[in-house]
């Protein structure tokens, strides 16, 4: 019985390096390129600079927004 298991296992283990070898992504290889694998990087750096915009522009007209908001709260209050 001991001996179909490992068997099994073997089987198993070499379907699964077969597949890995068919594919290209063993060990220290570069997956292949998929159509959507997308640019991670670019990404998290469009990410990051669009908060830093949001940031900067709430920054230099936030009390100007903040004026316009109480201004139309007291309009609709009224």
């Amino acid at each position: 019985m001991v001996a179909l298991s490992w068997s099994l296992t073997l089987a198993g283990l070499w379907a699964t390096a077969g597949d890995l070898i068919s594919h290209g992504t063993g060990p220290g290889t570069r997956p292949a390129d998929h159509p959507e694998r997308g640019d991670v990087p670019g990404w998290v750096m469009i990410t990051l600079m669009s908060a830093v915009l949001v940031a900067a522009l709430l920054a230099l007209a936030g009390p100007a927004l903040e004026s316009m908001f109480n201004q139309a709260m007291d309009k609709v209050g009224n």
